[in-house]
């Protein structure tokens, strides 16, 4: 499997680059792991294999960095990924309950996708919303105070 960005994606790659000194364009990775994500829907070893030789850095680096943030996904992933907090603030009001509530809910376990592909399940340490749970993320929104209804009822809207 031949990985390459598309035209746009590579403009924008370039342009990332280009905002670091030469010989620091290790400097991009982030932002370029995200544009792989964004094209591909998760970083494969051909793709991180990719960005390594666009920022003339080792795959290992690249791999190091994208296995250590949850936000990069190194499997195929559903339309929805559901980051849930597994830190004690979130289990301290309620979030067992409401974690086992949405495992039900859509028939998987954690780091498991539904048969439909709509829904990965993933658990994170700490969203840094402690004061608001518990809760998840899905892309760049929070989902705070969860509980087994609103679960249900944001399960449902993104289902549709």
């Amino acid at each position: 499997m031949s990985v390459t960005f598309t035209e746009d994606k590579l403009k924008k790659a370039q342009e990332i680059i280009l905002r670091y000194p030469e010989g620091r364009q290790k400097s991009a990775l982030l932002p370029i792991l995200h544009l792989a994500q964004e094209q591909f829907g998760w970083l494969s070893s051909e793709t991180m294999d990719y960005v390594a030789g666009l920022l003339s850095i080792t795959p290992v680096e690249v791999y190091e960095v994208a296995t250590f943030y949850t936000m990069f996904h190194l499997e195929p992933v559903g339309k929805h990924v559901i980051e849930y907090c597994r830190t004690g603030p979130c289990c301290t009001m309620g979030g067992e309950e409401v974690f086992s509530h949405l495992k039900t809910k859509l028939g998987i376990k954690a780091n498991e996708t539904t048969s439909d592909g709509l829904f990965t399940l993933k658990e994170v340490e700490c969203l840094a919303a402690c004061g608001w749970g518990p809760c998840f993320q899905i892309r760049e929104k929070y989902f705070m105070h969860l509980t087994n209804q609103k679960v249900d009822d944001i399960i449902e809207e993104l289902s549709k």
